[in-house]
């Protein structure tokens, strides 16, 4: 008996510091995600206000999520959102929906007047961001997470790759930054590592240009976080937080957090709802400032809530025909 009395004791004090190390490593990326190194504090600028209120952990969460282009900016300075999506978790449901947001979508920016959504947060931070989606979508949106593509690719990395099935050939020459960020990929299922990965979100030269870049980004991001539910991958966490802590920045608290990273290994990743806002018919295309998407903002608000909806309330479909669906 005794020798089992010790084989329990050592497993326990060894459970005890695995749970001490991956606790003080989500401490230690908590709070070093919430320094502004990525898009500086806007100055007053916006009139939300800076507090968000605490999350109880029951209600539904709206996140916006921005990849931003740092290619050229200098110091201070308030980067270019290269993409936007609204992912709303609904934690009595366990289940979560994207909302791709195109960028040039053209919407009133409050206190700046009308321009494309992705100007937001260069005229105000990320707080201005948060307002103007809010705003468009009539979802409460108060937390944020921003990243660039360098943490684009560590991020895809560090999870070991994503694998995901290339729809067809992909290629461009990008300028800038003497071809660092050309796309180059071949048609067909393989893992994508960061750089790849990266090429595979950005792609955006084919017929519907933004469309299917946006049908893509959550097509990848959905892939992601089911890599992220993978038991090796989560063995790897403290690997993964280090690699990617230079470049996310993020409003949620660290209690929020671990509120989220509980309910995340609940959520239902199989089929989430994932939708293009504004989408098909809700919109028209003008000149009126370059080539930009007006779209019909009451029926698109219209739409989310539909979507958002518990589905015995949005439909008598069953839930995954309900899902399926990525634009309409």
């Amino acid at each position: 008996m005794k020798i089992w009395k010790r084989v329990l004791l050592l497993l326990l004090v060894v459970m005890a510091a695995t749970a001490g190390y991956y606790g003080y490593s989500f401490y230690q990326f908590a709070q070093n995600i919430q320094e502004p190194n990525i898009a500086p504090p806007s100055g007053g600028n916006s009139t939300k206000a800076a507090e968000i209120p605490e999350w109880d952990g029951k209600e539904r969460v709206n996140i916006l999520l921005m990849g931003v282009d740092r290619r050229g900016m200098k110091n201070n300075g308030l980067p270019r959102s290269d993409s936007m999506m609204l992912v709303s978790i609904d934690p009595a449901g366990k289940r979560y929906d994207m909302f791709s947001i195109l960028r040039d979508t053209y919407v009133d920016i409050p206190g700046r007047g009308s321009s494309r959504i992705n100007s937001a947060i260069v005229e105000g931070g990320p707080e201005l961001a948060m307002e103007t989606v809010s705003q468009f979508t009539g979802l409460p949106v108060d937390r944020y997470v921003i990243t660039d593509f360098e943490g684009f690719k560590a991020l895809i990395d560090a999870v070991g790759g994503v694998e995901i099935d290339v729809e067809k050939n992909m290629y461009y020459h990008d300028p800038t930054d003497k071809g660092a960020y050309d796309i180059n990929l071949k048609k067909g299922l393989q893992k994508l590592d960061g750089d790849k990965a990266l090429q595979y979100v950005r792609f955006r030269h084919d017929a519907t240009s933004d469309y299917t870049r946006t049908e893509r980004q959550r097509k990848l991001m959905t892939a992601v976080v089911d890599q992220m539910k993978n038991g090796t991958t989560l063995m790897q966490l403290p690997t993964i937080l280090k690699e990617v802590t230079p470049y996310v920045q993020t409003n949620i608290s660290s209690v929020d957090m671990l509120k989220l990273s509980a309910l995340g290994l609940k959520l239902d990743t199989l089929e989430p709802g994932n939708y293009q806002l504004p989408p098909m018919g809700m919109f028209r295309e003008s000149n009126r400032a370059g080539s930009v998407l007006i779209p019909d903002v009451d029926q698109i608000q219209s739409f989310i809530q539909e979507k958002i909806a518990p589905p015995t309330e949005a439909s008598d479909q069953p839930v995954g025909e309900k899902k399926n669906s990525t634009q309409n």
